[in-house]
């Protein structure tokens, strides 16, 4: 068994997938193989994993190239997870540069203009890497864990429909650490299912094992006193109480309103209390979807996250290779695909064609999928509840045209794709922007014409 890392150079990402896959007694005495362009990184990254299966004496082969043609050589498995330039000064001006001109979004990686750009700049490498798979090794199984995930796979499953690529993402399993909690009773007594578009599903329903009963009235009734309960929001609330003050000396008053307001979860609420569906992920990434946003998100608490997030991500000591369970939900796939099981991962992105009946067929959707030795089979959830729905069809457009966009280099579709996106509320702004990030990101979109 041969399984390719592509962007192992990240020790995030290396260092955390290494750790799983060593736990797996399913994939023992396989070779594992690090691939990235950046080689000062990669061999960090492969001294630590060579030490440690030296250490524990492990029965893996391990090897680092930043040849791509070698390392897909013979590949079973390959899971991508790959950034395009400087992370965090590009998406600073997917970010920024569109509210300069204007426009009201309230993060800027997935969705509105800042996905756009995002998406635009990263396709291009992906469907190379792609192009390389069928070449090399068609039979293999490929996992992507790079956003904007939506866009990434409708723009390859288009360019590329023969490719086994499915799209990952951390977002859903959220769901397996709440619903237990809020409903007091362990996971294995809880049957649920999510899904819709990548960082804008939903919990779709959700019964108790031991009764039948359906569980979705107590999610409703119990959600917000468990979100303004939760132990880091009700320690923030209580330290507030207590001192007057928040602990960085920002505004008690609107601090005591953020910790009130469930962390981070504005929009959430509203989305909850609206349509009745509770969202599987936060503010930061519902938000770029809505043109209402920015009036309900926890705009503190979105820059938060984020501020933490890329201090975390740009930390120089390194994490250390785990050993305490799985962390990513691609190592349990590919052993359910090797040993079976009746495994089902809650959340996979592939193209609709029909599993959610009341979205187009030619967009991804994230659905839960069944793994076994013969494949991964996508689970048709039938159509979505009609208001939440409503909502997700005002991105089918948009993912269209910016994957098309990618796909033929055309910068009259990228700029189509902004103006059809529900953020984008002005032409001339729209406009602008594109030019501005045209010229300013110009080394990654210099490809549109």
């Amino acid at each position: 068994m041969k399984i390719v890392l592509i962007g192992a150079g990240s020790a995030q990402f290396g260092l955390g997938m290494l750790g799983d896959i060593f736990q797996c007694s399913a994939l023992r005495g396989s070779e594992v193989t690090l691939h990235d362009i950046k080689a000062e990184a990669l061999a960090s990254v492969a001294s630590k994993a060579r030490l440690f299966v030296a250490q524990k004496g492990l029965p893996f082969a391990i090897s680092a190239t930043s040849d791509r043609a070698e390392a897909l050589r013979g590949a079973d498995y390959c899971i991508i997870a790959i950034e395009v330039g400087d992370r965090f000064r590009l998406w600073e001006q997917d970010w920024r540069i569109p509210q300069q001109y204007g426009l009201k979004q309230v993060f800027g990686e997935n969705g509105g203009p800042g996905g756009l750009f995002h998406a635009l700049r990263i396709i291009p490498p992906i469907l190379e890497i792609c192009a390389d798979l069928l070449r090399i090794c068609p039979e293999v199984y490929v996992f992507n864990y790079s956003n904007p995930m939506t866009r990434i796979c409708t723009a390859v499953r288009r360019k590329h429909p023969e490719l086994r690529f499915f799209g990952l993402c951390h977002e859903v399993d959220s769901l397996a650490i709440h619903l237990p909690r809020m409903l007091e009773t362990p996971l294995s007594n809880l049957q649920y299912r999510a899904g819709g578009l990548n960082h804008f599903g939903v919990l779709l329903s959700v019964r108790y094992r031991d009764s039948g009963r359906d569980a979705y009235p107590d999610v409703r009734a119990r959600a917000a006193a468990y979100f303004q309960n939760m132990p880091e929001f009700r320690a923030l609330l209580d330290y507030i109480e207590r001192t007057g003050r928040f602990p960085d000396g920002a505004d008690a008053e609107e601090l005591r309103a953020r910790a009130r307001a469930w962390g981070e979860r504005g929009l959430f609420r509203v989305l909850l209390e609206t349509y009745g569906c509770l969202p599987v992920t936060t503010d930061s990434h519902l938000g770029e979807y809505l043109p209402w946003a920015h009036e309900v998100v926890d705009h503190w608490g979105i820059l938060d996250f984020y501020a933490r997030y890329k201090e975390r991500c740009q930390r120089t000591e390194k994490p250390p290779i785990h050993s305490d369970g799985y962390h990513e939900r691609v190592v349990p796939i590919m052993q359910a695909l090797l040993q079976g099981g009746g495994y089902e991962d809650p959340g996979v992105n592939v193209m609709n064609g029909g599993l959610i009946p009341n979205l187009p067929r030619d967009i991804a959707v994230e659905v839960p999928a069944g793994v076994d030795p013969e494949g991964i089979h996508p689970v048709a959830l039938g159509e979505l509840p009609r208001g939440f729905a409503g909502l997700l069809a005002t991105q089918a457009g948009v993912i269209d045209l910016c994957a098309e966009a990618a796909l033929q280099g055309s910068r009259e579709l990228a700029l189509q794709a902004l103006l059809a996106d529900p953020a984008v509320g002005s032409f001339r702004a729209a406009r602008q922007a594109l030019e501005a990030m045209l010229e300013l990101q110009k080394e990654y979109l210099g490809y549109l014409k």
